[in-house]
């Protein structure tokens, strides 16, 4: 595989199942870093719509990962009692 299509299938994976860098690096087996990197300066030279899509996706879920967190923490302390 070469990087032009690893990029487009982290894009691609991304859009299609509304996941983080984190889900898609532990999916592929890459780093984060890597997949950090090629979404945000590859992809943008590589295909600049598909790349909004992208950033669409990441957005929201930046948005919402406070209450993830929350849910996160409650449920972990709920368990524990």
């Amino acid at each position: 595989m070469d990087k032009k299509d690893r990029v487009l299938d982290f894009a691609l994976f991304i859009v299609s199942n509304n996941a983080t860098i984190r889900q898609t690096a532990k999916f592929f087996g890459y780093s984060k870093s890597t997949v950090h990197l090629d979404i945000h300066k590859k992809l943008r030279k590589i295909n600049s719509s598909l790349f909004d899509e992208v950033q669409k996706v990441l957005n929201k879920n930046f948005s919402e990962k406070h209450i993830r967190g929350g849910i996160s923490t409650r449920n972990k302390y709920l368990k524990n009692n």
